[in-house]
């Protein structure tokens, strides 16, 4: 029986964005300095046994240490990486650009309403957070009233924490009659 050791291939664009997704679940990883594996040891822990090439990932720690999204710091022979604050802010927007709402196989007949009143000083703010709600697939009923059927209330709860917005800014409002509703169903497929 033939075994065979198969490289994953991704660009290296792909594997920084890996690497900042790991540092940000992980929030510090402790390493041994001493180990000649240390490459290898991380891209287990974080891919479960599929292999970069080596010099990608040299180049993607590389490239991020330079772009000072990470902290490398050494102390008693140990490695620690940490994301900085620029590293962080960097690790939520591939969060936020990877969000989606499962659409279910049957609808529970709820819709989800989620309601904002963000300042005009955080205009900016305001336009992001509507331009995600669309891209997730919401309707908007109103400027600041958009609508989905499907649970949402992880990916709400996301967007608010990354956005900064208090519970007198964002509401989410789960209904279970909205009144005539033959437009939205049309819409939603439901």
């Amino acid at each position: 029986m033939i075994k065979y050791k198969y490289y994953f291939k991704k660009p290296r664009s792909e594997i920084i964005k890996d690497i900042l997704k790991w540092l940000a679940a992980a929030g510090m990883v402790y390493i041994a300095a001493s180990s000649p594996y240390f490459t290898l040891n991380l891209i287990k822990a974080f891919k479960k046994g599929k292999l970069f090439q080596k010099k990608k990932v040299y180049n993607a720690f590389y490239r991020l240490r330079k772009e000072g999204c990470i902290e490398v710091k050494k102390k008693k022979h140990q490695i620690y990486i940490a994301l900085t604050e620029k590293g962080k802010r960097k690790a939520g927007w591939l969060q936020i650009n990877d969000l989606k709402i499962k659409r279910p196989k049957k609808w529970d007949g709820k819709y989800r309403l989620v309601i904002f009143d963000i300042a005009q000083i955080k205009k900016v703010y305001r336009e992001a957070f509507r331009g995600k709600l669309k891209e997730l697939g919401f309707f908007p009923l109103q400027k600041s009233v958009w609508i989905i059927p499907f649970d949402c209330r992880d990916e709400t709860e996301l967007l608010k924490e990354f956005f900064g917005l208090s519970d007198r800014e964002l509401r989410l409002i789960i209904a279970e009659n909205i009144g005539k509703d033959g437009f939205l169903r049309k819409i939603f497929r439901t």
